[in-house]
C-alpha cells in the first residue's frame, strides 16, 4: 500500500492537467499513487487522463462516476478518497501544481507530530504561469501569520480565518491523515463548486490540531476559467459565502458542545453573519438608551 493517496479532481482541465501531473511524478517522496477523478468531462482531459493512467499503470488510475457524470468537485474527491488506499491523503486540483518537496516535507511533518491530523502548508498565488514578465511580478505567497511548526488546537485555527488574520490553506497545500478524513465525513457534497473546499477545511480545524509548516507546498493558478474566478464574476461569492456561513453554524450545533472563550467567540461570529440585522440593531441598542 502506497503511503500517500494523491487526489487529483478535473472537468474540462485539458490545458493544465499534464503540469499537475508531472508535479506528482516529479516528487521527491516516492511512495505515492495518484487517482485522477474525471468530473463528467466534454473535452480532450479525459482521454489525457486515461493515457497517463495507461502509462503509469503501477502509480496512476483513472475514475469517473458512473454514466459519466458531473456530480461536482466535493462528490469528486470523496469518489478518489473512495478509491485510496494510503494512510496520507493529498489533494492537487487539474490547474495547481506542487513544489517538487511537497509530499516528502510534509510526511515528515505529520509523523514528527502524531498530535496533528492535518498539516497544512502555504501556497503561491501564481499569476507568471502565462510567462508573461508583468504577471510574474503579481505571483505571492501570503504568510500564516504564525510561527512555523506551530500545532494549533481546535477552534482557534477557524476562529483565525474568520476574523481575517490567517487566510485558509487551498486543499492542493494540505496532507491528512485519512483517520482523520474519515473521522469528518470527506467532503461536503452539497457543496458542488464554490466553498467546498472551506466546508471540509472548517471540519478538520473543528476536529483535530493542525500543524502549519510555514512552507509553500503548492502553486495556486490564478486564471479565468477556474471555479473561484468564474463564481466571483458571476456575482455569486456573497451568497455562496452566507451559504457555507449557515452551514457551518448548524454543523457546529449539531456536532460539537465544547466549552470555553474561543468556542463562545465562534457561536458569536456565526450568529453575527446569521443575524446582521438584529446584531447591528442590538449593538447600536446601548447607545440609543442612554441617550434617553
Amino acid at each position: 500500500m502506497p503511503a500517500v493517496s494523491a487526489i487529483t479532481i478535473f472537468h474540462d482541465a485539458e490545458p493544465y492537467l499534464r503540469e499537475a501531473v508531472a508535479s506528482v511524478l516529479g516528487q521527491t517522496w516516492r511512495d505515492w499513487e495518484l487517482i485522477l477523478v474525471d468530473d463528467g468531462s466534454t473535452d480532450g482531459s479525459g482521454a489525457i487522463a486515461r493515457a497517463l493512467a495507461e502509462e503509469h499503470a503501477d502509480r496512476i488510475r483513472y475514475v469517473t462516476h458512473p454514466g459519466g457524470a458531473n456530480r461536482g468537485m466535493s462528490a469528486s474527491r470523496n469518489l478518489g478518497v473512495a478509491h485510496a488506499r494510503g494512510r496520507y491523503v493529498a489533494f492537487l486540483d487539474a490547474d495547481d501544481a506542487w513544489m517538487p518537496w511537497t509530499l516528502e516535507r510534509q510526511v515528515a511533518g505529520l509523523d514528527a507530530h502524531p498530535d496533528a491530523g492535518m498539516v497544512a502548508g502555504t501556497m503561491e498565488y501564481w499569476f507568471g504561469w502565462t510567462g508573461r514578465p508583468e504577471d510574474t511580478l503579481l505571483d505571492h505567497t501570503p504568510a500564516t501569520g504564525l510561527p512555523p511548526g506551530s500545532v494549533v488546537a481546535p477552534p482557534a485555527l477557524l476562529l483565525r480565518f474568520l476574523r481575517d488574520q490567517t487566510r485558509p490553506p487551498g486543499t492542493c497545500s494540505v496532507l491528512i491523515r485519512r483517520a482523520t478524513l474519515d473521522a469528518v465525513g470527506g467532503f461536503e457534497e452539497s457543496f458542488r463548486g464554490m466553498y467546498e473546499d472551506q466546508a471540509f477545511l472548517a471540519k478538520v480545524c473543528l476536529t483535530v490540531p493542525v500543524l502549519l509548516s510555514g512552507e509553500c507546498a503548492a502553486r495556486y493558478r490564478q486564471h479565468a476559467d477556474s471555479c473561484y474566478a468564474r463564481s466571483r464574476a458571476g456575482g455569486e461569492a456573497e451568497a455562496a459565502e452566507a451559504r457555507y456561513l449557515r452551514w457551518l453554524a448548524a454543523w457546529l450545533a449539531r456536532h460539537r458542545h465544547d466549552e470555553g472563550t474561543e468556542w463562545e467567540e465562534l457561536r458569536g461570529i456565526l450568529w453575527r453573519h446569521r443575524h446582521p440585522l438584529l446584531h447591528r440593531v442590538m449593538r447600536r441598542l446601548p447607545a440609543a438608551l442612554a441617550s434617553r
